[in-house]
């Protein structure tokens, strides 16, 4: 489908290219897939600090009262009761209770908002936004405005207190506060999609080359692309959306539960609240080879002879030295249950693992 796009590229390309990247179409731009390679940037990653140049994703800028607005009902995260400073993940859905996006809401101040989207779907998210909102409210999609780089790794509070001062060490897990880097206000949250200590920093598009540049003048950082971002959410067992959630799964399907507040209203809750008085039809299960054999996006699940399921992601993982992947399986299949994926060349015996692969205690 991406072929068929006019593909935007980031300030940062120039910069990629001269460091050996090999670019990609990903979400309508033009990205970083990996430079070193793959397995060197995920260790890398684990051990010390990369920075990924996320600058594809979604950003709108919202003004408005959560309930006279309308919004609180658009998301599931309860956003009436977030402190002004925090960020919360979520979802929004269509009224069927299917993953229209998974997006991370951060509140500004009492009535002003961030939402952050996926590249895919922000023009979709945009319009779904405004068909929902109240005339009471002021929307902006800020996302070409915006660049976005993650810094993630053990020691990336040490080298963002170099470049921003002591005040980063104050940020706990999914908050975040402003800053300042060369007279240009930047929002920084600690949060990330690693499963390592992180962050993410929102600068304006002016300023996020030379921010780039500064980052990875300390010798500990290296540049790291999306192949690499894709095995280290894998192994945290985070979903993809586009792969592990869409229109088709809700997130009780998913294992997702958690992120919906069924205390208040939201588009899809009727739907949801009758899939858990009829049972779920299918659910997200994550599975582990007892091989390096990589298990891929598309393949089969099969109990024996019969297919129960689709593989959603899958990959080798670069710190278990075993496949790994996720899947939406039909019937009672849980931790333990032995099944194999396959394709027309290749079949994997997999074991159904507690998620996440990995586990991970600096965040």
């Amino acid at each position: 489908m991406e072929d068929n796009l006019v593909l935007r590229e980031t300030s940062l390309v120039e910069q990629h290219r001269k460091l050996g990247a090999k670019l990609a179409p990903f979400g309508g731009w033009l990205m970083p897939i990996q430079y070193e390679g793959i397995l060197v940037e995920h260790a890398h990653t684990r051990k010390a600090v990369s920075v990924f140049d996320i600058c594809h994703m979604g950003e709108f800028l919202l003004e408005a009262d959560p309930v006279a607005s309308g919004f609180d009902r658009i998301v599931t995260q309860n956003v009436v009761l977030m402190p002004v400073g925090s960020c919360r993940y979520g979802f929004m859905l269509n009224e069927q209770a299917g993953v229209l996006d998974d997006l991370v809401v951060y509140r500004i101040s009492q009535n002003n908002w961030m939402l952050v989207v996926n590249a895919a779907t922000t023009l979709n998210d945009y319009e779904h936004l405004k068909r929902n909102l109240l005339p009471v409210c002021r929307l902006q999609n800020i996302s070409d405005k915006t660049g976005k780089l993650d810094v993630q790794g053990p020691q990336s509070l040490d080298i963002l207190k170099g470049i921003f001062g002591q005040g980063v060490e104050r940020l706990k897990y999914y908050t975040f506060s402003e800053f300042s880097f060369e007279n240009e206000c930047c929002t920084i949250s600690r949060t990330g999609y690693t499963g390592e200590l992180g962050f993410e920093i929102y600068i304006s598009n002016d300023y996020v080359l030379k921010l780039w540049q500064t980052l990875l003048k300390d010798v500990k950082v290296r540049p790291a692309g999306l192949g690499s971002r894709d095995t280290l959410r894998l192994e945290m067992g985070y979903p993809l959306y586009g792969h592990d959630l869409d229109t088709a799964h809700t997130p009780q399907e998913a294992g997702l539960a958690k992120f919906v507040d069924f205390s208040k209203d939201f588009i899809g809750k009727e739907a949801l609240l009758k899939e858990q008085s009829d049972g779920l039809k299918k659910h997200l299960v994550c599975f582990q080879a007892d091989s390096r054999r990589s298990i891929r996006h598309g393949f089969a699940i099969f109990e024996k002879d019969r297919q129960i399921g689709m593989v959603t992601s899958g990959s080798f993982s670069p710190s278990l030295s075993v496949g790994i992947g996720m899947g939406y399986v039909a019937g009672n299949y849980g931790v333990g249950s032995e099944l194999v994926v396959k394709d027309n060349l290749t079949e994997i015996p997999v074991k159904i693992v507690k998620k996440p692969f990995l586990n991970k205690t600096s965040l």
